[in-house]
């Protein structure tokens, strides 16, 4: 089984309260310790990524991107996969996307459904979507993100709208990033296919959002911020012992 195929594998057959959970590391150091934990899998961030490079989210340029992806690959076993948060695909046309993200040794990734701030047209969205598609065959596990709850569109309905059109566009998984926890019954009834949510260090367990309609789980920046506030706390107390 290619690492791909063995990377769909983990999102199939799920029972409900057993998610799969998808680590986000930042940099290679962070890929180690989560692979060492036993994760069988990871997921990279954009905004963990962009914080580490020095930048705000969403201003990485594509180079430093694909290069600090390609570090993560290098710095975990051969036999882990790991996605790619590679944001909107960087205006980039789907065939130099897809050799772009293979190049790096990912085998899969998030594609966004949003650009400066506003949601993109659906339907053309699912046309690009369909064309990285057919461009990556099999080799890409593709993660199809809809913006419509971080754009402010409350109502799960269109959502679950727009994650029709990115399923039959060939999407692999949707990730319907910032939906409520109670939108989920509704998401995962509406949405054929694996279901990505995140996790909030205040929001349900993380087999409580299986049992919601999760199928997997992800953390944006979260664990990278939680790291810096532990660090943050150290540094502190080097300070006052100086």
């Amino acid at each position: 089984m290619s690492l791909v195929d063995e990377f769909r594998s983990l999102h199939q057959g799920r029972a409900p309260g057993d998610p799969l959970v998808l680590p986000g590391p930042w940099d290679a150091a962070s890929a180690r310790v989560f692979e060492e934990a036993g994760f069988p899998a990871l997921a990279t961030p954009s905004a963990g990524v962009a914080a580490s490079l020095g930048y705000a989210d969403g201003e990485v340029p594509p180079d430093e991107m694909f290069a600090a992806v390609a570090r993560i690959v290098r710095s975990v076993s051969a036999s882990v996969p790991v996605s790619a948060d590679i944001e909107d695909g960087y205006g980039l046309a789907p065939k130099e996307l897809v050799e772009r993200l293979l190049e790096t040794g990912a085998v899969g990734c998030n594609l966004e459904d949003s650009s400066g701030g506003a949601l993109k047209d659906p339907r053309e969205q699912a046309d690009w979507l369909a064309e990285v598609r057919s461009v990556a065959g099999d080799r890409v596990f593709v993660n199809a993100r809809v913006d419509t709850f971080v754009r402010g569109v409350a109502d799960p309905a269109r959502a679950v709208e727009r994650a029709r059109l990115y399923v039959a566009a060939g999407a692999d998984c949707v990730y319907p990033i910032f939906a409520p926890p109670e939108a989920l019954p509704r998401l995962r009834a509406g949405i054929e296919g694996p279901v990505n949510v995140g996790a909030k260090p205040d929001g349900p367990s993380l087999s409580d959002l299986g049992r919601l309609g999760a199928t997997r789980i992800t953390f944006g920046p979260g664990l990278l911020v939680r790291t810096t506030a532990a660090l943050r706390e150290i540094a502190g107390g080097l300070r006052g012992t100086a």
